[in-house]
């Protein structure tokens, strides 16, 4: 098994929901330093009081991870060993700006396959999402389902994990893909292009009323932040994952219609729903096969969609309560 310690540590998008428990994790981890790049697009450096706390360990860039100059400036300048990659353009904004989009988030990944390459740092440890496989063809859905991405920002996850794999044949890269189900959890976004769980927690704070589009009987499988981020650090630890793709997920599958009455239930209301039109591209099914997981990295959520939802309720009723939406 490898280490972080005394490691120089790069995250993308590390001051997003996802990247900013990443380095609160990575802290735990005894490295040398964790530089920070975040384009501040979707992140906020309110996500970030490691800074305060740990003033000497963790420095923060205002950088766009595609920006193949500013990246190597960074490597070069702190003697990076290893990149964990979660910049990314998020799914709602694929279908306003789809070619910006799509071009972004390809051009973060060849630009880290390609300073991979040139040998500025050591090790890449790529997040990918369960989108790229589009909905379940089967249940459950393994490393080896087909993907069928159904919107440009689901392709370009796709195309990104294919773009490192080959990478990864052709000029051996030391690479690792994680491919997480549905990450929810405390700092996700709840404005613009927000996720179910955080735009309903808000609206109901709000006074508002849930939304569900269609007959909320699609299905997704429910990651909680804090095992995803555990997932990814053991992926880097253990050497086996190489050249992989890697499922992380609970097993479980959810439909909107739970999730609501989930997220109702933790705030103890009663509430109608906004029912609505289905959504263009919208997945119908996840499920995640993670026995790979398990086998590489010993991997087990240790919070059930439960504790998770009262964690989250609990944390948008302290954190983002904004009474004047």
């Amino acid at each position: 098994m490898l280490s972080l310690r005394n490691k120089v540590v790069l995250v993308t998008g590390g001051a997003g929901f996802v990247g900013s428990h990443l380095v609160d994790a990575l802290v735990k981890e005894r490295p040398e330093h964790i530089v920070i790049i975040d384009d501040m697009s979707l992140g906020a450096k309110e996500n970030l009081d490691v800074i305060k706390s740990h003033p000497s360990l963790v420095s923060l860039f205002d950088v766009d991870a595609s920006d193949y100059d500013s990246v190597l400036c960074k490597l070069t300048l702190y003697g990076v060993d290893v990149v964990f990659d979660l910049a990314v353009q998020p799914l709602p904004a694929s279908l306003v700006r789809p070619r910006e989009s799509f071009s972004n988030n390809i051009n973060i990944t060849s630009t880290m396959c390609e300073l991979l390459r040139k040998e500025y740092y050591d090790t890449l440890v790529h997040f990918s999402l369960s989108e790229a496989y589009g909905t379940s063809q089967r249940v459950s859905m393994g490393e080896d389902h087909p993907l069928c991405p159904l919107t440009p920002y689901a392709a370009s996850k796709a195309a990104s994990d294919m773009l490192i794999q080959s990478y990864r044949e052709t000029f051996g890269i030391d690479c690792a893909i994680l491919r997480p189900f549905n990450i929810y959890g405390p700092r996700q976004n709840s404005g613009t292009y927000a996720a179910i769980i955080p735009v309903t927690i808000k609206r109901l704070l709000n006074c508002g009323r849930p939304v569900i589009y269609g007959n909320g009987e699609q299905t997704r499988d429910y990651s909680y932040v804090t095992d995803v981020v555990r997932a990814a650090i053991d992926m880097y630890k253990q050497p086996k994952t190489r050249g992989r793709v890697v499922n992380i997920g609970s097993g479980k599958e959810i439909s909107t219609n739970e999730v609501i009455d989930a997220i109702i239930d933790a705030m103890c209301i009663s509430v109608e729903v906004d029912w609505q039109d289905d959504r263009p591209g919208d997945v119908r099914r996840h499920i995640a096969n993670t026995y790979l997981a398990r086998d590489l990295i010993g991997y087990c959520p240790v919070v059930s969609f439960e504790d998770g939802i009262e964690r989250t309720v609990d944390w948008y009723t302290e954190n983002v309560r904004d009474k004047h939406d």
